[in-house]
């Protein structure tokens, strides 16, 4: 008989969660004015509004906390850390910053200027609000294929060649600062993209002189699709894969919340000196010193360890086999998602879920509403609050697709958890013909309007 799957690892700590019911639930939603982000956390009951820095740390980044040295200047922590990302990706310089979009935020002071335009594949959320903060925009070049759910292509993050030639070809290289390749694409449902997509696209921007930079939060997740689905690159180790990966880039942005394994954290790492030296005064300015940057030694430390446990596969099948197992269960239902299924989250389609909500209502935020209601489950609209108003017309951007993302922790839930969220949103399902009406905006802010939006009742 063959033997079942068994996840690397056991339990060794717990943390009580508690059920509410539907009426407390209603009346903390109209509390926050239907904003998921204003629950508080004890409100929630399975908790998938991120994966981003809300796993289990293991034994050994616990034991490394220990070890961290909290030095200003210099610390054995950023060194131990300098070596690690240099091992995995090769870049040899590196400046912490205490998250990802601090990692931007730095960068991006350098190298975008007003008027710019910084081609990609579906710039995620921050990553476009920096970017349109300065006055420049973000173009989106992703593969057609990315925004049919139903399309089984393997790697939907792809850049498509074309699309990026035609935005190299029609603005002026001085106001191309480099080419963003996300890994894995988040926006358009945690989708990969190819080693082969990442060297096209490497050398069709060397050929007209333009850097490419890696949004680098899931590469490790990246890099694994690379190994089971792409030709060539079965036997060989996610290490190897992730080290080819960065040769095709100038540098890099990292979230460590995510593929680092740690709840705060991130940086930037390079190869070019010139770029680094002006990015380290942006850094002493915004972050810290540059040898920390806004992290303490001890997390720097516990990030050592996370970037080398996250780059294995025994880890990776754990953690993706379990995003898909979610996934699949709710394919089973009937449910209309995102396939294949993603690397760190399974992407409802809210325009085929409730096709009675009017764009204008945000169908993908109603139904988010509508699983906190159904199950104390909270999750995250990607559709057109996210993708907020042009910054020059202000009206609403509609984007291919309005999902709703389940974003699951690292190492925090068990299978029991997938199954009971796939029943609550199979209920939601059933009665998916009652709900025909979503919400309207009361107040916004001027920009990344869904992290503090205010709603009512359409």
């Amino acid at each position: 008989m063959n033997l079942p799957y068994a996840e690397p690892f056991r339990i060794k700590m717990v943390e009580e969660i508690r059920q509410s019911t539907r009426e407390e639930r209603e009346q903390w939603l109209k509390e926050a004015n239907y904003n998921l982000f204003n629950l508080k956390s004890s409100q929630v009951f399975i908790d998938l509004l991120t994966d981003s820095g809300t796993g289990a740390m293991s034994d050994k980044q616990w034991g490394a906390l220990m070890t961290g040295d909290e030095s200003y200047a210099g610390s054995r922590s950023f060194e131990d850390l300098q070596k690690t990302v240099e091992r995995i990706t090769g870049f040899k310089y590196l400046l912490p910053t205490h998250q990802g979009r601090a990692a931007e935020n730095v960068l991006f002071s350098v190298l975008v200027k007003e008027g710019d335009v910084v081609p990609g594949n579906s710039h995620f959320d921050t990553t476009k609000g920096h970017i349109e903060f300065r006055k420049a925009h973000a173009i989106d070049c992703t593969i057609d294929e990315a925004f049919d759910i139903n399309d089984p292509h393997p790697f939907k993050g792809n850049i498509n060649l074309e699309k990026l030639e035609e935005v190299y070809k029609s603005h002026p290289k001085e106001n191309i600062p480099f080419c963003l390749v996300t890994i894995t694409c988040n926006s358009s449902g945690g989708q990969p993209v190819s080693l082969e997509n990442m060297k096209a696209v490497k050398e069709l921007s060397d050929k007209y002189g333009i850097p490419v930079f890696f949004d680098s939060a899931r590469f490790a997740e990246n890099a694994y699709f690379i190994k089971k689905r792409e030709k060539g690159q079965e036997n060989r180790s996610v290490k190897e894969i992730c080290k080819e990966i960065f040769s095709y880039g100038d540098g890099m942005t990292m979230s460590s919340k995510k593929d680092g394994l740690v709840n705060i954290g991130g940086f930037i790492a390079l190869n070019n000196e010139e770029v680094f030296r002006k990015a380290s005064n942006f850094t002493i300015i915004y972050e810290g010193f540059i040898t920390y940057g806004g992290m303490a030694g001890r997390d720097m430390a516990a990030l050592a360890v996370g970037l080398d446990e996250a780059t294995e596969f025994a880890y990776l099948e754990s953690r993706i086999s379990q995003v898909e197992y979610l996934g699949n269960k709710l394919i089973e239902y009937g449910i209309p998602v995102q396939k294949p299924i993603g690397g760190h989250a399974v992407f409802i389609d809210s325009l085929n879920f409730l096709p009675k909500v009017d764009r204008s209502e945000f169908p993908a935020q109603t139904l988010g509403l509508e699983i906190y209601k159904e199950a104390g489950i909270r999750t995250v609209e990607i559709g057109t609050l996210l993708a907020d108003r042009d910054p020059e017309t202000r009206e609403n951007r509609y984007p291919k697709l309005e999902l709703v993302r389940l974003a699951i922790p690292r190492r925090t839930y068990t299978n029991n958890h997938m199954d009971y969220i796939a029943a609550a949103i199979k209920n939601v399902y059933e009665r998916r013909d009652e709900i025909a009406k979503g919400y309207k905006i009361t107040w916004e802010p001027d920009l990344l309007r869904h992290f503090t939006v205010q709603l009512e009742k359409a």
